[in-house]
Formats: structure tokens, sequence, C-alpha cells
């Protein structure tokens, strides 16, 4: 069965008249199987604004991945089918064939290439953070040395804490105290139980909105990763199919576009890769 070739334009650049527009175009090929279904299983865990959640008023979902996906499905010609799981199951959804692919805030870690390739289409990092009304005691990043700071004890920020504090605070180490999730940071870091917490850069501007004048930043992120479309490591036409979508959405300017409606202009990648993650 021939595969399926999805024409694809690329982005124009420059300021040209109608008459002077050249169009260059690329053939993006669906494994069969995808193609006949007209569709791409896709699981996600809606929990993780502004990557993807609920609507509160209409319960939809929504995000910069549900908007990148769609926009990822058109590009292809064929339909996003969303599938609520748990964050367990994402690894065994994929070798199980239960999904074709997973697009929900997931990291790109060398820890899972045995079983996942990963689309990467952004780049964030675990950024410090405090109260807002403490901002004037934390001025620059040194001032978190001998501080009790809290953060997901599910992720790797506090590997990633703890090596920053031996980096930079010498005898006065960071205290780290392990949370469950952001939300319970935030939590403990508002009940004064920790001084600061740490949450992925691309999630902040989103909760400082919800919440005005509650936090302030500290500092930078103190590593980088990526956030890819994970895939069946055998599926190699549908990780390729999905860069060159993503790298599509880069060049007509989509891309660009949604990173700005979630305010996450600072996390762009200029391409897509395949397996940046360390």
């Amino acid at each position: 069965m021939l595969m399926k070739r999805v024409l694809v334009a690329a982005a124009l650049f420059g300021v040209m008249t109608v008459s002077a527009l050249s169009v260059q175009a690329w053939a993006i090929e669906l494994p069969p199987e995808i193609a006949k279904r007209g569709s791409i299983k896709v699981a996600l865990v809606p929990n993780y604004p502004p990557m993807e959640f609920r609507d509160p008023a209409t319960n939809a979902l929504a995000g910069f991945d549900i908007d990148l996906g769609e926009a990822i499905g058109r590009k292809l010609g064929v339909k996003i089918e969303w599938q609520e799981t748990s964050f367990d199951q994402f690894m065994p959804s994929i070798s199980t064939g239960r999904v074709d692919a997973i697009l929900s805030g997931f990291t790109d870690y060398a820890s899972r290439h045995e079983t996942a390739s990963f689309v990467d289409y952004l780049k964030s990092g675990p950024n410090f953070f405090v109260q807002q009304s403490r901002a004037a005691e934390f001025k620059d990043m040194a001032a978190l040395c001998g501080k009790k700071v809290g953060a997901s004890r599910r992720t790797k920020f506090p590997g990633e804490i703890a090596a920053w504090s031996e980096k930079n605070c010498g005898s006065a180490p960071i205290v780290f105290v392990g949370t469950d999730g952001s939300a319970d940071a935030r939590t403990q870091l508002k009940q004064g139980r920790i001084d600061a917490a740490v949450q992925g850069n691309e999630t902040l501007p989103y909760i400082m909105d919800l919440e005005p004048g509650a936090y302030a930043p500290v500092g930078t992120p103190i590593s980088q990763q990526f956030t890819g479309i994970a895939i069946p490591v055998k599926e190699k036409a549908l990780a390729q199919a999905m860069l060159e979508a993503v790298d599509a959405l880069i060049a007509d300017g989509s891309y660009k576009t949604l990173l700005a409606k979630w305010k996450l202009t600072d996390n762009a990648l200029e391409k897509a890769t395949i397996n940046a993650g360390q």
C-alpha cells in the first residue's frame, strides 16, 4: 500500500507581491496504517497548564500542546484522536500500540530513548521562584543558598537543584524539600514551609497570570531540557512525518503564533530535533 502523501507549503520569507510568490513544497509520508485510518491516536494527561488542561468553563481540552497537535494533524491531513491516560501509562501505551504518540508536556530524557523516539518541539528548564512578598530577599540566585527549596519529587528537579547547589552554594547548601507535584510546592511556599520553589519555566507565566502578585521568578533556568512528541522507537516513518510537520509549522509562522498565545516565546526552538534530550 502506498504511503499517503501530504503536500506541505513552507513559509514565505520577506515581503513579496502576489505575482512574485514562490511556494516551496515537500511531501510528508505517513505510515500506511495511519494513512488508511485517517487519524493519529495521541495520549495526554490534561493537568499541566499551559501545555494541556481542561478549560474550567467548558471542560474542553486546551493548551499549547492541544493547539500544536491539531495544527500537526492539519498539516498531515489526519485527525488527532486525544486519549486521556495516566502519566504512569505513557510508556506502556506506546510500547503496546494503544496509542501512536504522546503529546503532553513530556520531557525528552535519554533514559526513555530505548522505548521512544522524541520529536523535540520546545525547550525549557527548572526555575526558582519565591513569594512576591519576599522578592526583596532574593535579588539573585545566590540568596537561595542555605534556604529550603521545594519541588516535585517525581521529576528530575531534585537532582538538578542538588547539582546547582553543590556548584554554587559551598558550605551553605540548599535544603531540598520533596513535594507531591508543583501545586503542592506552591501551597507549601504560601504556607511558609519552604522559602522557594522550582518548576519548569514554561509554566511560570501562566501560573503568575492566574495568581497576580503572588510569585516572583528568581534568576534563570538552572538547566535546559527538551519537550517532545514521544513515538514508538520502531515507528521511524511516523517520527519523520511529525518532525517535518513541526518544521513546516515553524516555517509558516504558525508555531510562533501559538507560542505567543500561550506566553511561551522564550521556549521556542528554531528547528525540531529528534532525541536531543540528555
